[in-house]
């Protein structure tokens, strides 16, 4: 089937530069948390893509379909609407992405200039530790340096300070070592993202030509169907018709379901006893605590909204819809949103084949 329409009815600190290389360390360690948070929200965003992705593949077989046939239609229309709709929320999460990315470049380049300043420093200061070790290298020095000492414990104290001093040489070699390699994997991190997002900016420039194309699609059909402003409107009356008759058949059923009901409840009453009436009322009540959680009823898409929306085409009409269409691919097989007992099955002109499903005191319909 071509659509489906239901609605639901009720009755009535050590050195200066280690220090420095710390606190790079620190930053970077600190920044894991936004932009894990961010890669979170990346990955909802791509989620969310792949969901647009789909959509858009189910749309382009119902849009197929109708597309074969001789004339433009209301349904073709409202497929190739759905399709737009589709196209741009696609647009919309590629830009979000890249704007992400963007964040992280902006975010790794940061650090990289950080951990660049703090390498120079670390160099500079390695350096002065250079010239300074080399202006005491000969063996003359330091022995007169070791033996000038006043005492024993000035003397230990000197040659301690000599082993720290070469310690922390070999500390500041390993620390411009680490400060290089974290920078050289950040600049190729930033490089990564650099390449996604220029992938990105591709897409979206693909995707933006199809929104285009899709648009001017959209114009040359909308003018298309405004030639056939009569037989629109014809159609339009029957739809109308048959959806009154619908209402009056629904009206009918309702009637008749509450005078059964009153009987069933008296005959209750009458024989003291409640067994008989409380299957309905469970029912009831199991299908108003769900009403938020039901199936859909075939797999498609909304074609029309409930409540009053004007025509796609004809100007100055405003339509009532009493409940929503779903266009669907042709042969779709329709499922029940919840437990019920089918009270009716009659076939309208404008819209088909419509079945009407009990819920105790709910109604739902089926086109």
């Amino acid at each position: 089937m071509n659509g489906v329409s239901p609605g639901v009815y009720r009755k009535p600190a050590r050195g200066t530069r280690l220090a420095s290389f710390l606190c790079v360390c620190l930053f970077l360690i600190a920044g894991i948390t936004p932009a894990a948070q961010a890669q979170k929200s990346k990955s909802q965003l791509q989620k969310e893509k792949q969901q647009n992705l789909e959509k858009i593949r189910e749309t382009e077989k119902i849009l197929s379909e109708t597309g074969q046939q001789k004339k433009n239609s209301l349904g073709e229309l409202s497929a190739l609407n759905q399709r737009i709709g589709q196209q741009e929320s696609l647009i919309g999460s590629i830009k979000s992405e890249i704007n992400f990315l963007d964040a992280d470049i902006l975010e790794n380049n940061q650090i990289i200039q950080a951990l660049e300043e703090d390498l120079g420093n670390l160099k500079e200061e390695y350096a002065s530790m250079l010239f300074s070790a080399q202006k005491a290298s000969g063996k003359s020095n330091k022995l007169t340096f070791l033996f000038s000492a006043r005492s024993f414990d000035q003397l230990l104290m000197r040659l301690k300070y000599m082993e720290q001093y070469g310690k922390s040489r070999q500390e500041q070699v390993e620390a411009i070592n680490r400060t290089e390699k974290i920078l050289k994997e950040q600049v190729r991190q930033t490089e990564i993202i650099k390449s996604q997002k220029n992938d990105l900016l591709r897409e979206e420039v693909n995707e933006s030509t199809h929104l285009t194309t899709l648009k001017q699609k959209q114009r040359s059909m909308v003018r298309s169907l405004e030639k056939e402003e009569k037989r629109l409107k014809k159609d339009l009356e029957e739809t109308k018709n048959s959806v009154a008759l619908l209402d009056n058949l629904i009206n009918d059923i309702v009637k008749e379901e509450m005078e059964r009901a009153a009987r069933v409840a008296a005959a209750a009453k009458a024989a003291n006893s409640v067994a008989v009436v409380e299957p309905l009322t469970a029912l009831s009540s199991s299908f108003e605590e769900n009403r938020t959680k039901f199936p859909w009823p075939a797999t498609g898409f909304i074609s029309q909204k409930f409540g009053r929306q004007n025509h796609p085409v004809l100007r100055g009409i405003v339509l009532q819809n009493d409940g929503i269409n779903i266009q669907t691919q042709h042969g779709e097989k329709v499922k029940c949103i919840f437990e019920g007992e089918v009270r009716a099955v009659a076939i309208f002109p404008a819209i088909g084949s419509s079945v009407i499903i009990s819920h105790g005191e709910y109604f739902s319909t089926q086109d």
